[in-house]
């Protein structure tokens, strides 16, 4: 799970690192022969794109630090953890969640994936099959029944298997 996730974050680090050492400087150097840099919007629009791909790249290397230091073996192997995927059971509703908590901010989740800081990943962190997790909400309170759940270390067996 970790490698596919760095090795996502590596191709994304090499598309930006050839943005901002040739696309943008090439950008940038056509602005200036554009002349009066005071009322250049391409040259502007150039620098603010080479500062974001500055921040992104300052972000995707801290995340890529992060990932390498998790300790798997930390990770609980009957609990819900990192990477694992939960079947929960609304007890207001009685109708069934499936979630897999991940690691990552919320403009790279996809469908049925929640953080570990959420309030979902949170309240559902530390549970076993049987417990009840209370995700509080700004209008009513709800309790959910961890039914099925599948943690990283299944999905290290299953991919040796």
């Amino acid at each position: 799970m970790f490698q596919e996730l760095i090795a996502q974050m590596a191709r994304e680090v090499e598309k930006l690192q050839f943005e901002l050492n040739v696309t943008l400087p090439a950008e940038i150097r056509k602005a200036v022969e554009l002349g009066d840099l005071k009322e250049n919007s391409e040259y502007k629009a150039a620098l603010e794109r080479q500062q974001f791909v500055q921040a992104r790249l300052g972000q995707l290397t801290q995340r890529v630090t992060k990932l390498a230091n998790i300790d798997i073996t930390q990770i609980p192997a009957d609990k819900v953890g990192l990477g694992s995927k939960v079947i929960v059971e609304d007890e207001g509703t009685t109708s069934r969640e499936s979630y897999e908590l991940v690691f990552g901010d919320a403009g790279e989740l996809q469908d049925g994936h929640v953080t570990m800081g959420s309030p979902i990943g949170r309240a559902l962190q530390g549970k076993a099959v049987g417990d009840q997790a209370i995700l509080k909400l700004p209008n009513r309170i709800r309790r959910l029944t961890i039914v099925e759940l599948y943690t990283i270390h299944d999905r290290a067996a299953d991919e040796l298997a």
